[in-house]
């Protein structure tokens, strides 16, 4: 694809008056979207966001949905999130077909960084997160019944899965490995409903939070959030494996794996307590957490990895879903030393 070009015409749709002077790529180069810099001829600049995994409509619905919670988020999270640009007062995004070329785009103003978390965080550092997680969670369940309605949910991500298994059982590398994701998928399911999620709140999660993704103030308040690749209407439980990660004894690395370990870990427990404390958690929600492991694994790893990742990582992460990740779920997490910590009544 010839990315310029396509930003280009997406720009013109949005306004051809203004020219553009320069575009640089600054993609981070581990996933298959492309993030770039638009300089224009007057020196302002804007973001551009293309992706061409997934569906247009699920891309241009989740844009509308964080611009709705952007616009209703009140203080201290009112300026949190980057904004996309409007046009006749909605999300402008444009999607770009052509032969086989199908890919959408959004553009952004650029977000203000203040300080960045250093790759292995303090104590005091990972229980002032917790507070403010706690915070925005809650900032965000207040909004539940104010924001645009999401057709994307966790069954119908895990049925598409399995329909893809259904359909060709060779895409996943052998018959072997297909009947243990199916195995997977229906356990999901099935220990969905045994965890009682209907009864969750369903409030926007970001899922991947990096800490290249967001800034915080001198004070380790939250200042600012970018990267929406994995954006959903869901339950706040799917944004807490990242949680571990962030709080993690190894802390941030340039070559990742997506290991179950750190929802074990003593420093995820002290992020548990403090977020516990701003915003309590259910004994169901706990339980909960190994499923949304699952989830991770089987949707954004399984079934939309070669699509989302670069063809390195994809490779390597789903070769370690069906070594690792996968065999690790039921037998490496242990909800009770969480319970216990929280002090929940079993």
């Amino acid at each position: 694809m010839d990315f310029s070009a396509i930003i280009k015409k997406a720009w013109e749709g949005y306004d051809g008056s203004k020219i553009i002077s320069k575009i640089e790529d600054i993609s981070a180069q581990v996933s298959t979207n492309h993030v770039y810099r638009i300089t224009f001829e007057d020196e302002d600049i804007i973001i551009a966001k293309l992706s061409n995994f997934g569906k247009f409509e699920h891309f241009r619905e989740d844009h509308r949905i964080i611009q709705s919670l952007s616009n209703n988020l009140l203080y201290p999270f009112e300026n949190l999130l980057a904004k996309s640009l409007l046009k006749n007062n909605r999300v402008y995004t444009y999607r770009y077909r052509q032969g086989k070329t199908d890919a959408w785009i959004v553009f952004y103003n650029p977000s203000r960084v203040m300080e960045r978390f250093q790759p292995r965080l303090e104590e005091y550092q990972i229980e002032k997160f917790g507070q403010q997680i706690g915070r925005f969670h809650r900032a965000c369940s207040r909004l539940k019944n104010v924001l645009p309605k999401s057709s994307k949910t966790l069954r119908t991500d895990i049925q598409t899965l399995m329909r893809q298994i259904g359909k060709n059982e060779n895409q996943f590398g052998s018959r072997l490995h297909a009947d243990y994701l199916k195995y997977h998928c229906e356990l999901f399911l099935k220990n969905r409903s045994k965890c009682n999620t209907s009864s969750f709140d369903i409030i926007p999660v970001f899922i991947d939070w990096n800490i290249g993704n967001f800034s915080i103030t001198k004070d380790l308040e939250l200042y600012s959030r970018w990267d929406y690749d994995w954006f959903r209407m869901s339950y706040r439980m799917l944004d807490f494996y990242f949680f571990s990660r962030v709080v993690s004894d190894v802390g941030d690395r340039t070559v990742f794996s997506y290991v179950i370990d750190t929802l074990n870990e003593d420093r995820f427990i002290l992020f548990l307590k403090e977020y516990h404390k701003v915003n309590p958690l259910l004994k169901n929600e706990i339980l909960f957490l190994r499923e949304a492991y699952r989830f991770f694994i089987l949707n954004y790893v399984i079934k939309d990895g070669k699509f989302f990742f670069s063809e390195q990582y994809a490779k390597k992460l789903q070769a370690e879903a069906f070594e690792i990740y996968l065999p690790s779920v039921d037998r490496d997490f242990d909800p009770d030393k969480i319970l216990d910590a929280l002090q929940i009544v079993k």
